[in-house]
């Protein structure tokens, strides 16, 4: 039998808001929150699938709107700190951070799978 490791919840929280550490799947078939992963160095990351190709930049564009619709702030609240060419992304999200974590975390349980 294997036991289950506590998940860590894959954002840290500022006086400005929340950064959350991405996992993005571009051409993904739909936009949505697929919960939250343990990528093998022990890392937790927030899965995020989008339709748009990873090309010109237009993934990262549809994953800032798709998280700002989620989160319920104005698109211009979210940026990408790091990760433009790749799969792994840091973004930061301007708000109440409490407020905010407790969204991801409504989004988050009702989508992981173990």
């Amino acid at each position: 039998m294997v036991a289950k490791v506590a998940r860590k919840e894959p954002w840290r929280y500022s006086t400005a808001g929340i950064s959350i550490a991405l996992r993005v799947t571009p051409r993904g078939g739909r936009d949505d929150v697929d919960g939250i992963e343990q990528l093998s160095d022990g890392r937790s990351v927030l899965k995020v699938r989008v339709r748009a190709i990873a090309d010109g930049g237009e993934a990262n564009k549809a994953v800032l709107v798709l998280l700002a619709k989620s989160l319920g702030v104005p698109k211009a609240s979210v940026k990408l700190l790091s990760g433009a060419t790749s799969r792994l992304k840091q973004v930061a999200v301007d708000g109440d951070p409490v407020r905010l974590g407790e969204t991801l975390r409504q989004l988050a349980s009702a989508k992981s799978t173990d």
